[in-house]
């Protein structure tokens, strides 16, 4: 006696001309959690809220005297203000990692790695790119040394003001630009998008500075990709801080060149730049030369050559809180599986 075929499931009765039911569109939530825009617009609110209300407070201590803008690029004023600042992000970073169930690391500015290895090795790298710069400006013959503008004691506390200063710029920088900002656009767009669009957003906000340039401007934007392949690479923004605080050190304190159009008292030489302007950068500096865009090409090039891809963390791309209810464990299988249809 033969054996009875295996029943053939049923088939959707689907007419032709029909169209597969899709899920509805919400303009708030997506599947990675509330949508990476929102979710941009709230932590700007939160930042501006803190921001104000830090210098709320200051202004208070002082006795109802604002502090003005920071109009005197000193050591002491950039590491005031930029504390100030970070501290604004940070808070508003933290906020958003409650709300979204993430943690702080997963933005970039996790304590692991913190001033380590890859830190020092990428401030190194850092003032050796600055260096090279200027030396390839002064085998052009556009660049001049200059004899030392500090002497003794001087010498170390300038030193230290403006590491400390540029360390805060760093912390400041990657993290307003490649921190949380970066990590929610990737969750939207994709890494590369975001890496663009933060890019194209860092080289903008140059155009404020006294004496800035078109090039001087697409440096900026240039170097802020560099540091997204960095992050990538890495999957930390502590390289990043190490190698944009000991560029900006180098360039600033140590050869005493205009940084963005600002130059600096209490630089260690007495530069000086003379010659034509795609080379020097005119008022820009260095960071408006030519040689400054084949430069940071060529950072680029060599920082995709770096092993693997560790940014972002692919754990934390979904949204956690959906992720932590799909594995919430089920007390009774066995009663689950007789109710299929029944919420939990």
């Amino acid at each position: 006696m033969a054996d009875n075929p295996p029943p053939v499931p049923q088939q959707p009765n689907i007419q032709p001309g029909d169209s597969p039911v899709r899920p509805r569109f919400n303009i708030f939530v997506g599947p990675n959690g509330i949508r990476a825009g929102w979710r941009l617009f709230i932590a700007l609110v939160i930042f501006l809220a803190v921001l104000f209300g830090i210098s709320g407070l200051i202004r208070l201590l002082h006795h109802g005297q604002a502090r003005g803008a920071v109009t005197i690029f000193t050591a002491q004023t950039i590491l005031l203000s930029e504390l100030i600042t970070f501290a604004a992000y940070l808070l508003a970073s933290w906020i958003m990692s409650r709300i979204e169930a993430r943690r702080m690391r997963d933005y970039g500015l996790g304590p692991g790695g913190a001033f380590g290895t890859g830190f020092w090795i990428a401030a190194l790298a850092g003032f050796a790119s600055i260096s090279l710069l200027l030396l390839s400006l002064k085998i052009a013959g556009v660049y001049h040394v200059g004899p030392l503008a500090l002497q003794g004691s001087q010498t170390w506390k300038y030193a230290g003001l403006w590491g400390l200063a540029f360390l805060a710029v760093g912390f400041l920088e990657e993290s307003g630009f490649r921190g949380y900002m970066l990590f929610t656009l990737t969750t939207g767009l994709g890494f590369w998008p975001a890496a663009i669009l933060t890019s194209f957003a860092f080289g903008a906000v140059h155009h404020g500075n006294t004496g800035e340039s078109i090039v001087g401007e697409f440096t900026a934007g240039g170097i802020g990709f560099f540091f997204c392949i960095l992050i990538r690479k890495t999957g930390t923004l502590w390289p990043a801080i190490g190698f944009h605080a000991a560029w900006d050190w180098g360039e600033t304190f140590f050869y005493g060149v205009p940084d963005s159009g600002l130059v600096a008292p209490g630089h260690l030489f007495s530069a000086q730049l003379a010659g034509p302007v795609w080379l020097t950068g005119g008022s820009v500096g260095p960071e408006g030369s030519w040689f400054c865009v084949a430069l940071i090409a060529l950072l680029c090039i060599l920082a995709s050559f770096l092993p693997g891809a560790k940014y972002p963390n692919p754990d934390a791309i979904p949204d956690p809180r959906r992720r932590f209810r799909e594995s919430a464990p089920v007390l009774f299988p066995e009663a689950a599986n007789q109710f299929p249809g029944s919420a939990t």
